[in-house]
């Protein structure tokens, strides 16, 4: 498998088992102590996906995501220690792709990985057997699927997998309301559980990205007590 995974936490405990569980299944590891470290082998190698942690030595786990995010679309794991909606909305909101919380079992971690991965490679995969291509255009925002690209007014949006997949899903349900629950199940393959923030700060994201105002937003728009639209 050629697959680099980034595993970043000062408790070494944890680090050394996430490696372990990691390389079983033939991923290659690399594996850092502080966020430093971990910035340098950012840039050096081609990395598939990145596990932080939030309390790291030199820089915080959100911080060291944020500059990730800067360059790099690859999926993004935080581990936390904190159990706060604040904390998980907080480095949901600033790129990443999904949280875990400490102590965890490794083996939904590495659940966890491979669902990231299998969804960052279908959206980074070209589909040349299909003769038409799967796109909408309105309003000054464009989503094509085969691509995997978003223009608003001729400007592309760096979007992560899941921002994508929420977009699309949103444009293929245009007039439609999607309620938390179905996007979450659309677009993640999970059950959604009640006091679920994820998609909250997901379509934050989106939209600051889109440069929308969060109040009134022109696209992506909320219909409150019932879910999301796009007009």
């Amino acid at each position: 498998m050629d697959d680099k995974i980034l595993v970043v936490d000062d408790e070494r405990e944890i680090s050394d088992l996430v490696e372990i569980y990691l390389q079983n299944e033939n991923y290659a590891v690399f594996k850092f102590y502080n966020a430093a470290d971990a910035l340098v082998c950012v840039e050096r190698e081609d990395l598939s996906l990145a596990i932080l942690d939030v309390m790291l030595p030199d820089m915080s786990g959100f911080t060291l995501c944020q500059k990730i995010r800067e360059k790099h679309l690859f999926p993004i794991i935080m581990l936390t220690a904190k159990v706060e909606d604040m904390d998980k909305i907080t480095g949901l909101t600033l790129g990443a792709d999904d949280y875990i919380t400490k102590p965890f079992n490794p083996l939904e971690l590495v659940a966890r990985v491979k669902a990231q991965l299998r969804r960052y490679k279908r959206y980074n995969a070209s589909d040349t057997t299909s003769p038409e291509s799967h796109e909408y255009d309105f309003a000054g925002l464009y989503v094509c699927q085969d691509s995997h690209k978003c223009t608003l007014y001729g400007e592309e949006l760096p979007l992560t997998p899941i921002e994508f997949s929420i977009l699309w899903y949103l444009c293929e349900n245009r007039g439609k309301v999607v309620s938390s629950e179905e996007l979450f199940e659309a677009v993640w393959g999970e059950k959604y559980l009640d006091n679920n923030n994820t998609v909250m700060a997901h379509i934050a994201r989106l939209r600051e990205k889109m440069h929308e105002p969060s109040r009134k937003p022109k696209f992506v728009k909320t219909v409150w007590g019932v879910g999301y639209t796009i007009e």
